[in-house]
């Protein structure tokens, strides 16, 4: 490998150590609800996001809160030595895919029957050091 390769994968390697993932799969509820709550904590500093999914009314920010722990958990297990209260560290990702789909038929008047479909979703969230934009005079 050139010299500039390795300096480049280095650099990547250094990345990666910083951020942290964290992925729920087939959670129970639909996309469209779990995205809501993803909204709210996107790019906010993760005390004051583990608050607002501490307090948010909505169902699917119980899980939403114990995907960031997990996020937050796996920061600390790479980055053993350093302490999570001197990184600031935010909620740099998060998406919600769409899951499987279970089909049901429900009877309907007349003969005819209506589709129910059960959502699911893939929650992603990614956990990364705070970046602070310098302002120009």
């Amino acid at each position: 490998m050139g010299a500039r390769k390795s300096i480049r994968a280095e650099k990547l390697k250094a990345e990666k150590k910083q951020k942290a993932i964290a992925v729920l799969r087939n959670c129970p509820t639909s996309p469209l609800k779990m995205r809501i709550v993803a909204d709210t904590i996107r790019g906010v500093e993760i005390n004051r996001a583990l608050g607002i999914l501490r307090y948010s009314k909505k169902d699917a920010s119980i899980k939403l809160e114990k995907l960031l722990r997990s996020a937050i958990a796996n920061w600390e297990a790479k980055n053993e030595g350093q302490r999570l209260e001197d990184s600031k560290l935010c909620v740099k990702e998060v998406f919600v895919d769409g899951g499987r789909m279970l089909k049901r038929i429900q009877p309907a008047p007349q003969g005819r029957a209506h589709r129910i479909r059960k959502r699911s979703n893939h929650v992603t969230i990614v956990v990364d050091k705070m970046v602070v934009k310098e302002a120009k005079n």
